[in-house]
């Protein structure tokens, strides 16, 4: 499984519209509005590298309102959950 935070910036007055086109994107976990430098911060899981790159270069790009995206790739998870098995994706 490959995770990533992706930190956004959005348009003026477009945070909920934005947030909600993105959590219905395979692929997001989650979303949360923020304050501070970026508006919105995304969770993504995905099975591979590759999946993870076609969401962030293509899929998230297609989203009306995005202005910027910073995304932080994880490299190793540190949890007491087990994140493999809450986030399975039945591949």
């Amino acid at each position: 499984m490959q995770s990533a935070v992706i930190l956004i910036d959005v348009e003026k007055g477009q945070i909920n519209a934005v947030a909600q086109r993105l959590a219905e994107l395979e692929g997001i976990s989650e979303v949360f509005s923020t304050c501070g430098r970026y508006d919105l911060v995304a969770i993504a899981r995905t099975r591979d590298f590759e999946s993870l790159a076609q969401l962030v270069t293509e899929r998230l790009m297609q989203v009306k309102g995005i202005r910027e995206t910073e995304t932080l790739n994880a490299m190793q998870v540190h949890s007491r959950h087990d994140l493999e098995t809450m986030f399975s994706l039945g591949w």
